[in-house]
């Protein structure tokens, strides 16, 4: 029996993108893939927020979703893969941040908690000051911890566009603090 012939008829709806099927997949599949993210991550919040993008993901690319290949199941399970891979290097880059922040300074280094604060204040400002799509894409990347990759299918703007707006937001913070650091 070949593998079209054993397809199901949520797989079928889900590849030509039948309005009901991203939810009728969620009602088979949905359990799968979240104890999957959960045996992974240990977070059952985490394990949600990877479940939803998963979904969200496989929706998109429904088109490159080939039912003679594989089962709808395997192909959510190998996203699956990807999305706990990338929850995991955010939690990693989140703590990077946290051990950086919250680090003292050692006696005797010239940066004090009063410039350290100076400079989370002026980085604050500086963002709030971009525009957006900027503002939006920087806070994704810094104060929520996400990859280029995520904010790109977050905001749903291709990874290019991404990189591109956070060098330039970059740039910019760099000029601002460079000004600064000449006038303080």
């Amino acid at each position: 029996m070949s593998r079209a012939s054993a397809a199901t008829a949520t797989e079928e709806a889900f590849a030509t993108g039948g309005e009901a099927a991203l939810a009728a997949a969620y009602q088979e599949l949905g359990a799968l893939v979240y104890s999957i993210a959960l045996r992974s991550l240990g977070d059952p919040e985490d394990a949600a927020d990877v479940t939803q993008h998963v979904f969200v993901a496989a929706w998109r690319a429904r088109a490159r979703y080939d039912v003679t290949r594989a089962k709808l199941s395997t192909w959510l399970v190998g996203i699956a893969r990807h999305k706990i891979a990338d929850q995991f290097a955010s939690r990693a880059r989140s703590q990077r941040i946290a051990d950086r922040v919250g680090a003292t300074p050692e006696v005797g280094s010239a940066e004090s908690p009063v410039d350290v604060l100076a400079d989370r204040v002026v980085l604050t400002d500086e963002i709030a000051r971009l525009g957006d799509p900027q503002r939006e894409i920087m806070t994704l990347a810094f104060y929520d911890g996400l990859t280029h990759v995520q904010i790109a299918e977050r905001l749903d703007l291709p990874l290019g566009t991404v990189k591109s707006h956070i060098r330039r937001s970059l740039q910019r913070l760099r000029q601002r603090l460079e000004v600064d650091d000449v006038t303080s």
